[in-house]
């Protein structure tokens, strides 16, 4: 029994449980699969990368302190998150998937690292 290459449709040579005829094909194929379907998600995974980046680069030590000024200044955008932490003691964390913030007074944020 014969089978074909699931990207490029080729004869596969090798391996009976082989699915495609070379790495190429292989990476090709799981690109187009795993890349984001739509604009929207493309721009929404962007502006969560970028503000990613942007507490990953202010928060080198794990826990520091920073102004919203200062993060608009960089581009960092309050409406783009992965998850809110409300922690028994009252206070409400914005993380953006290990790297968070919380408001203090006069406007004012305290960055952490989350450990996993």
């Amino acid at each position: 029994m014969s089978k074909n290459c699931l990207e490029c449709n080729e004869k596969i040579v090798g391996r009976e449980d082989k699915k495609f005829c070379s790495d190429g094909c292989r990476n090709t194929y799981n690109n187009k699969i795993n890349k984001d379907s739509t604009n929207y998600m493309r721009n929404v995974n962007n502006k969560l990368r970028k503000n990613y980046r942007i507490l990953l680069a202010l928060n080198v030590d794990g826990k520091s302190k920073t102004t919203r000024t200062k993060l608009l200044s960089k581009g960092f955008d309050f409406t783009y998150f992965t998850y809110i932490l409300n922690t028994n003691t009252g206070n409400t964390y914005h993380f953006v998937y290990d790297q968070g913030y919380r408001l203090l007074e006069n406007d004012y944020y305290m960055l952490v690292k989350k450990e996993f």
